[in-house]
């Protein structure tokens, strides 16, 4: 595969992934950075996304059932690939410094960035499941799922 075949598939299942995540049009393109009329186009297919777009689209919905399928996994691996010739995997464990564990729980950890006030939830194998910057929200989510 290609950027170009990479385009083109994508371009066909735009509107399909934006249904799959429950987007109005007009969310779709602000969340992409696209005006609604380029994203129109797209879904139509008129016009190509452009690469950018491309990543954005499998950046924003890499837990897309749709994009994993047609891609046989995760889609931003494959754009990592596609345009650097490998897939470069981050070491999270240096992030260790900026997170604080604000709650534990039947394995699931409550954490929070103090550098960018961002929220997540990570499970029994330390991967992140959920993240927000609302408080209130991540909380809940947390509270759901380690069974408090």
């Amino acid at each position: 595969m290609d950027k170009q075949e990479f385009t083109e598939i994508l371009q066909s299942k735009f509107k399909i992934v934006r249904t799959e995540a429950g987007y109005t049009q007009d969310a779709m393109s602000h969340t992409i950075g696209l005006s609604k009329k380029t994203l129109v186009q797209i879904e139509k297919e008129r016009i190509l996304p452009n690469w950018t777009t491309c990543i954005s689209l499998c950046a924003l919905f890499r837990d897309s059932e749709v994009l994993t399928n047609i891609f046989g996994g995760d889609p931003l691996e494959l754009t990592q690939v596609l345009s650097r010739g490998s897939a470069i995997y981050p070491n999270y464990e240096k992030e260790n410094i900026y997170w604080e564990t604000l709650e534990s729980n039947n394995g699931y950890k409550l954490e929070f960035n103090k550098t960018n006030s961002i929220y997540r939830v990570l499970n029994a194998d330390n991967q992140p499941v959920h993240a927000s910057y609302i408080e209130r929200e991540i909380r809940t989510y947390f509270e759901r799922k380690s069974n408090r």
